[in-house]
C-alpha cells in the first residue's frame, strides 16, 4: 500500500516547510518510516491521541514539535496541524484545533 500525505490546507504545509531546519529532517525522517512501516509507528515517533487522530513526535536538540495527522481511506495520511512545543504538555488550545480538523475531514471526506 502506497501512502499519501495530504496537507489540510496550504497554510499547514508552510507551518510544516517553515519548521527549524533539524525539526523539518526530523519530520521528513518520520515521514518515510511511516511510508515504510504504516502510519502508526507507536513511540518514540508516533503516538494515538484517541478517536482517529495521531501525533507525529519530533525532538531536536533546541526544539519540540508536534504534527497532528489523522488516516484517511486507508492509504492517506491528513496533515492537520502542528506546533512547536512550549511547554511539557500539550496546550489544550492546539489538540482542540486538531480535533475540529479532524472532524471536518471525517464529515466532508
Amino acid at each position: 500500500m502506497k501512502l499519501e500525505f495530504i496537507y489540510y490546507s496550504t497554510r499547514v504545509e508552510r507551518v510544516i516547510l517553515g519548521l527549524p531546519k533539524d525539526l523539518l529532517t526530523d519530520f521528513f525522517a518520520v515521514q518515510k518510516m511511516m511510508i515504510e512501516n504504516g502510519p502508526n509507528l507507536g513511540l518514540p515517533y508516533t503516538r494515538a491521541m484517541g478517536d482517529g487522530l495521531f501525533e507525529i513526535r519530533l525532538e531536536a536538540k533546541d526544539n519540540i514539535a508536534r504534527v497532528f495527522y489523522c488516516t484517511f481511506k486507508k492509504s492517506n495520511i491528513v496533515i492537520l496541524h502542528s506546533f512547536i512545543k512550549k511547554t511539557r504538555t500539550t496546550p489544550d488550545r492546539e489538540l482542540q484545533l486538531a480535533k475540529k480538523r479532524l472532524k471536518e475531514v471525517k464529515q466532508n471526506g
